[in-house]
């Protein structure tokens, strides 16, 4: 059985940050405003073509504004 990988993100720090709202991110990257929501909540996981060009439009790598599970647990202890 597999692990389910969860994919953290800062998608709302670095929107805010360009100061943009969900709905003029949306219209950069060719989204709708609710998928926006949805990523930025954690319940929508976009496929790398989204995620590059979210990370273009905010100017931010991709590992700044995505990774998998927490953000300080670089090691898990066994």
């Amino acid at each position: 059985m597999m692990e389910e990988i969860i994919i953290k993100n800062k998608l709302k720090l670095a929107r805010v940050e360009k100061d943009l709202t969900q709905e003029q991110l949306a219209d950069l990257v060719r989204v709708t405003r609710q998928t926006i929501g949805l990523i930025e909540a954690g319940r929508y996981n976009p496929s790398l073509k989204l995620c590059l060009a979210m990370s273009k439009v905010l100017d931010k790598g991709l590992d700044k504004l995505f990774w998998i599970g927490e953000e300080n647990n670089e090691k898990e202890t066994v």
